[in-house]
């Protein structure tokens, strides 16, 4: 929902960082690997019990995932790259609320099995549209530089974020935010199927 405002916000920022990486030598695919490996970091951190340090390498690693689209831009885009995004992005997001599971089963496992249930709707309603859009030529225009058709809706990126970012401030309320943010992707998942339908007919 927030996505295209915020793009919109750093966007000269991440821009012209990423063209110092790309003249430094920096390859796209590099940056996505070492994102990944620091998201994948968050979630260990988490997962021993350490939130705040989940919480920077979180960050950390959303930065370098908007940076390696960056360089790509000042190189070349290539369909490898697009694919090892969204591939890394979707494992990334499904690390964090395991990560919380793992570090307090008893009160957290039903919500993050809850939140991993409504991300396979979100993603799998994303995914399905991109494939078929790509098949009859559509393209976005809300976000012309996406590898793929790329559908909105409520619970973006930027949300989903925000959403971790409170899980690692406050991990004693992780139930009732895993359960309310499960709540807005399965609004988001009904919007997307209810236009996927529409605009597929």
């Amino acid at each position: 929902m927030f996505d295209r405002a915020i793009t919109r916000l750093i966007r000269p920022t991440i821009d012209a960082m990423g063209s110092r990486l790309a003249r430094a030598g920096w390859q796209a695919d590099h940056i996505t690997f070492i994102g990944f490996g620091l998201g994948l970091s968050a979630a260990l951190a988490i997962a021993l019990q350490r939130p705040l340090l989940g919480l920077a390498l979180l960050l950390a690693s959303r930065l370098l995932d908007a940076l390696d689209g960056a360089v790509a831009r000042q190189t070349q885009p290539t369909d490898r790259g697009g694919f090892l995004d969204i591939t890394l992005d979707f494992l990334f997001y499904a690390s964090i609320p395991l990560a919380f599971a793992l570090a307090d089963p008893a009160h957290n496992a039903l919500p993050a099995a809850v939140l991993l249930a409504a991300f396979i709707g979100t993603g799998s309603s994303f995914l399905a549209f991109a494939t078929l859009a790509a098949q009859r030529g559509l393209a976005s225009t809300d976000y012309p530089d996406k590898s793929f058709y790329f559908l909105g809706g409520l619970t973006e990126a930027t949300e989903t974020l925000l959403c971790f970012a409170a899980m690692c401030l406050w991990p004693q309320h992780f139930p009732a935010l895993a359960l309310g943010f499960a709540a807005l992707c399965a609004v988001a998942t009904g919007t997307r199927i209810w236009w996927g339908w529409k605009a597929l007919g």
